[in-house]
C-alpha cells in the first residue's frame, strides 16, 4: 500500500461532500451525494438481520460506492430524462478517474462494486437499488422542498426494485402515505 495514494484517493473523496443532490435536507440545505451515501450504508447496516441471504459487507461496500461516478459531473434527477447507459459511462469513466492513483486491485475492486450496482443482477445490487430509491423518498418527505416539488414523481420512483422483497415491499409502502401525506399538504 502506497500512504500518499491513498490520502490522495481520500482527498478527492471531498468532492461528493461537496457535490449536492436534487434532495433538500429539513434545512431547506441541498443534500450531499457523501451524505446520501452514508445514509444509504447505515439503512442497510440496521436491515442486515433481515437479509440473512446477502452478503452485507459486499451490500455496504456498494452503498458506500454507487454514486461515486458522481463526484465530477454532479447528480442528475430522476426527473430528468437521460440516456442511461451514457450516463452509466461517464459516472464510470468518472469512477476511474478518481480511483487512478489506487493501487490496482483496490481500483479494480470499487469499479467492480459500480458495474455490479449498475448492472443490477445480482441479489445485492437488486437490494442496494431499492434501498437507494427508498432513501431518496424519504429524504424527499422529510426535506423542505422547494415549492412547485413534484412528489407525485415518487409514487412510482424506482417501485420495480422494492417489489421483489415482502420487507422491501413494506417499507417502500410506508414511505408512499408518507409521500402521499406531502402531496395532500401541498394541493
Amino acid at each position: 500500500m502506497d500512504a500518499m495514494q491513498m490520502i490522495t484517493f481520500v482527498k478527492d473523496l471531498e468532492r461528493l461532500k461537496e457535490t449536492t443532490r436534487s434532495a433538500y435536507m429539513k434545512s431547506g440545505r441541498r443534500e450531499s451525494v457523501a451524505e446520501h451515501s452514508w445514509r444509504l450504508a447505515m439503512f442497510a447496516l440496521v436491515l442486515k438481520d433481515h437479509f440473512p441471504e446477502l452478503n452485507m459487507s459486499r451490500v455496504i461496500s456498494m452503498c458506500l460506492v454507487h454514486d461515486l461516478g458522481e463526484a465530477y459531473d454532479g447528480d442528475v434527477s430522476a426527473t430528468i430524462k437521460v440516456n442511461q447507459q451514457e450516463k452509466i459511462r461517464k459516472e464510470e469513466e468518472a469512477v476511474k478517474r478518481l480511483t487512478s492513483t489506487m493501487a490496482l486491485t483496490n481500483r479494480n475492486s470499487i469499479l467492480t462494486l459500480c458495474k455490479e450496482y449498475n448492472k443490477g443482477i445480482t441479489n445485492e445490487a437488486k437490494f442496494v437499488k431499492a434501498l437507494d430509491k427508498i432513501e431518496t423518498i424519504i429524504q424527499h418527505t422529510q426535506g423542505k422542498n422547494p415549492p412547485g416539488f413534484d412528489y407525485t414523481f415518487n409514487l412510482t420512483y424506482g417501485r420495480e426494485y422494492a417489489d421483489h422483497h415482502p420487507i422491501l415491499k413494506s417499507l417502500r409502502e410506508e414511505i408512499d402515505k408518507e409521500t402521499q401525506k406531502r402531496i395532500d399538504e401541498n394541493t
